[in-house]
């Protein structure tokens, strides 16, 4: 499933996979809460070093998904940014505030559910079992 979602020369697209993967392991329960607690459909407006540019969308309203391409019907929050900007988000070496003060995250939409993205991304992260 998460194999449609990589895009040769987006290093974002291994860290999309990685989140629809993360999701859909969840148990119902999990799933439920996470939607829930984020309410909101992600759209990744991302641009890579090329200039090409590429499209993918994260519900996590309705169905708890991942998906490459525009947001159907439409987006809460369209966010714009480079491959590289959306890598440093997820890594930790950029927080979403900086990157947007400092134009390197721009926003369509909902700008508070944007807030969410941090949370998203760290959900594709390994848990550490104890």
């Amino acid at each position: 499933m998460s194999d449609d979602l990589k895009v040769e020369g987006f290093q974002a697209s291994e860290l999309i996979a990685g989140i629809a993967a993360a999701f859909a392991s969840l148990s119902d329960v999990d799933k439920a809460a996470q939607l829930k607690k984020t309410n909101g459909i992600f759209q990744l407006q991302v641009k890579n070093a090329e200039g090409k540019e590429e499209n993918w969308t994260i519900d996590l309203k309705k169905t708890g998904t991942v998906y490459k391409g525009p947001a159907k019907p439409k987006a809460d929050v369209t966010i714009i940014l480079s491959d590289e900007t959306l890598m440093d988000l997820a890594s930790g070496k950029l927080n979403g505030q900086k990157a947007f003060m400092t134009g390197k995250l721009k926003t369509k939409g909902n700008m508070m559910l944007a807030t969410k993205l941090g949370d998203v991304l760290n959900a594709a992260k390994p848990k550490a079992k104890l």
